[in-house]
């Protein structure tokens, strides 16, 4: 019998990208007069509690929902296009080289990559595709005559991101006792637990001692670098009011459970 396919299955902000994609974008967005001084303030603040200790379920939620609500009244069409043009310029600098290795590894070894985050499909699907994924599990808006009403349809968060791996594993045939899954945070614990090779990376206070406690392994990446020295990229078009728009998708943070293959260039 052959055996079963297998993924790996990667959380995106402090896993694979040095930042929280949510929020990376709030002085383009400020430039472009889209947001507040107070709000990129808030942003800063938030990114740096994010950084330095991780932000708790409490702390998640109140960002989320302030993230969310400034995409409110966006032209759904016009934010994807202008997100895809010019997001690598914030990305590009922050992915980290260990975890692009990793994927690198896991590709050669001819496991799935599937990325999953709560921050949202239109900033991790592009994200998804520069890094060569095979699916991605992100947020998705509330949409309403072709405009996010700053709503969120379906959140990728802590228990969710469990049940969306086990519905991803069935559909594609998975045996997630050989799969592996990194991620930084202790609200991905449950998805974690899914696999059987589950590894804690750059991990928060909470994380570190549930993996202390189950065995789980440590990884320390500390080493950004531009994406585009790893991996082809096409260029760019980039505007002050297109990476302003670009700022409405990432500090949306809202997401949903969207499977989609890696498109092949011809």
């Amino acid at each position: 019998m052959a055996p079963r396919p297998t993924a790996a299955f990667f959380d995106l902000d402090k896993t694979i990208i040095a930042k929280s994609s949510t929020l990376a974008f709030s002085k383009p967005f400020q430039a472009g007069g889209l947001i507040s001084r107070r709000a990129v303030l808030r942003s800063a603040y938030a990114q740096f509690v994010y950084l330095v200790g991780g932000a708790d379920h409490d702390q998640m939620e109140k960002m989320r929902q302030f993230m969310s609500q400034l995409c409110a009244g966006w032209d759904v069409a016009t934010v994807r296009e202008i997100v895809a043009e010019t997001l690598h310029h914030i990305v590009d600098p922050l992915v980290y080289d260990e975890a692009v290795s990793l994927i690198e590894e896991h590709r050669l070894a001819g496991r799935d990559v599937v990325i999953v985050s709560a921050s949202g499909a239109e900033v991790v699907e592009p994200i998804g595709e520069m890094l060569g994924a095979d699916h991605v599990i992100a947020t998705q808006m509330e949409i309403e005559d072709d405009k996010y009403t700053g709503g969120i349809a379906y959140y990728a968060y802590a228990e969710e991101k469990a049940r969306a791996i086990r519905e991803l594993a069935q559909l594609r045939g998975y045996d997630l006792d050989d799969c592996y899954a990194y991620s930084d945070s202790s609200t991905d614990v449950p998805m974690l637990e899914e696999v059987g090779h589950p590894f804690a990376v750059n991990p928060d206070r909470e994380l570190r001692k549930a993996a202390a406690a189950r065995g789980w392994p440590v990884l320390v990446f500390t080493k950004p670098v531009a994406l585009r020295s790893r991996v082809p990229m096409p260029p760019a078009r980039p505007t002050l009011a297109a990476l302003a728009v670009g700022g409405v998708v990432a500090v949306g943070g809202v997401v949903w459970a969207n499977v989609r293959r890696r498109r092949v260039e011809a």
